[in-house]
């Protein structure tokens, strides 16, 4: 497990009883989360006081309940900073976990030796688009929502990064992608966090585990010949690491890595599986004993509830080598 323990205006604070109690900053907020089965006794104060609290409705959907919060307020992540809000559906406007993908990202850009392109796709607001930013790389980022592109540019100035080379995109990310190849432009990483479910533009039904392959499928068209590497994110709970692993190397070969990502949970101790991660590395090709799914183990051993999938490739070879 990659664990996003580096975190200091972030906190897990407990979760029990299908809900989680989070830290965002100098304020608490109760989220629902489906994978909290357990029912550990609620004993941390935060529980009985929350700043904002996200109720489920009965009838489907749910809102937000709270005191005297902000519209926004701002918390960082080593040298990034991002806008909260209580935003529809639970979500704040950023997911914790991927700050172990931001580190993944920033890395491998600052230790390639060269300028990097990297196209962001279904970027949300910005996470991983301020990472490759911050270290160097030119970021293409896209995503369907005006809004969220609104949000990620608003992320960018409060971390002094408007002025970076990124290309703010709105629209469908397979249209653009499709026009980006017959344009004959290539990227040398790729970044991808698609929806478990959505509609296109057209109204098509889009559910990931139908049309994740064939999407990769089409995104390795925009790949340059000399690939750094290509991360693909999943929240779809029943979609595991090992699908991601042979979807991204029977497209691109190479080598696969699954594990999940994790929070750490400060009452219990224990991590947060929230995501899990596939790496491919092109360098050496993988033998199918090796095609395993150690996502639930942390360093530590500390018990983790696995729920989704990510997928990292990385490519040292050159791109004949690749295909």
């Amino acid at each position: 497990m990659w664990l996003a323990d580096k975190w200091t205006d972030y906190e897990l604070l407990d979760c029990s009883g299908g809900e989680k109690l989070e830290r965002w900053g100098r304020y608490t907020l109760v989220r629902p989360d489906p994978q909290v089965i357990w029912q550990t006794p609620k004993e941390h104060p935060g529980w009985h006081s929350p700043d904002a609290h996200y109720k489920r409705s009965q009838s489907g959907g749910g809102r937000w309940h709270k005191g005297s919060l902000p519209n926004k307020w701002l918390i960082a992540y080593s040298d990034l900073t991002f806008n909260v809000s209580l935003m529809n559906f639970k979500h704040t406007g950023l997911f914790p976990e991927q700050a172990v993908n931001w580190e993944y990202v920033s890395d491998k850009i600052r230790s390639a030796g060269r300028e990097i392109s990297v196209l962001n796709l279904f970027a949300y607001t910005g996470g991983a688009t301020l990472a490759a930013a911050a270290a160097g790389a030119r970021v293409c980022h896209v995503d369907a929502a005006r809004g969220m592109v609104l949000r990620a540019r608003e992320n960018a100035a409060a971390s002094g990064l408007e002025d970076m080379p990124v290309r703010w995109i709105v629209d469908d990310c397979a249209g653009f992608v499709a026009r980006e190849i017959r344009r004959g432009r290539k990227y040398d990483a790729l970044i991808m966090d698609p929806p478990s479910f959505g509609r296109g533009p057209s109204g098509e039904v889009w559910k990931l585990e139908d049309g994740l392959y064939d999407f990769v499928k089409l995104c390795a068209g925009v790949l340059s010949d000399d690939p750094l590497f290509v991360m693909i994110n999943s929240y779809t709970a029943g979609l595991s690491p090992s699908t991601l692993t042979y979807i991204a190397q029977s497209l691109l070969g190479g080598r696969a890595e699954s594990r999940e990502l994790g929070l750490p949970v400060t009452r219990s101790g224990a991590a947060k599986a929230v995501d899990a991660e596939c790496r491919i590395n092109a360098e050496c090709k993988m033998q199918n004993a090796e095609l395993k799914n150690d996502a639930a183990k942390v360093s530590d051993g500390r018990l983790a509830l696995p729920c989704g999938a990510t997928c990292r490739w990385e490519s040292g070879a050159s791109g004949a080598e690749k295909r």
